[in-house]
């Protein structure tokens, strides 16, 4: 059972924690000793835990070295981000089925974590399934683990999430 001030937040959007733990779901702590892990041209800082942006930092730096470009889309994200996220979409008459297939509940996204990262690259929609068919998802299929990076949600994935090409965490042990 997720700690009472989770509980509530899931209360408020009429989300069951026990349908959670069905699906398998564990809850994310958030992410402490955050650095900013990349600036976009725009400004935006990407935060995420200094030694999963170090690995990134490295993993990005590799794939440019072989001619493809990867960019942060979204990195660390709070759990009341998380819950504004989700609450935006019921009020835009998203059902919470519809929205949990695609969509964590707050403390249940690995984004929490300050290891998860969503990934871009330039000429593919992003937050898309195409993201998989560029040079970018291959290269990171066959090098990303060397960084310790492995996708969460491929299709059929226990989590009960829709296929995710673009979001990758990074796992310690990996490395």
């Amino acid at each position: 059972m997720p700690d009472p001030a989770l509980a509530a937040r899931l209360a408020q959007l009429g989300i069951d924690a026990a349908q959670l733990a069905a699906r398998g779901l564990q809850p994310f702590a958030e992410g402490s000793g955050l650095v900013v892990a990349e600036r976009n041209e725009a400004g935006r800082e990407f935060e995420l835990i200094a030694p999963a942006a170090a690995a990134w930092q490295a993993m990005r730096a590799a794939a440019a070295a072989d001619g493809v470009t990867l960019f942060l889309l979204s990195a660390f994200r709070s759990i009341a981000r998380q819950h504004e996220i989700v609450a935006a979409k019921l009020e835009r008459g998203q059902t919470l089925a519809q929205i949990l297939a695609v969509s964590a509940a707050p403390g249940y996204s690995e984004h929490h974590s300050g290891r998860a990262v969503d990934i871009g690259t330039p000429g593919s929609p992003a937050l898309e399934e195409d993201f998989a068919d560029t040079a970018a998802y291959a290269w990171l299929c066959a090098h990303g683990g060397a960084f310790g990076f492995v996708m969460s949600y491929p299709r059929g994935n226990a989590g009960g999430y829709l296929y995710e090409p673009w979001h990758w965490c990074w796992h310690e042990d990996e490395t």
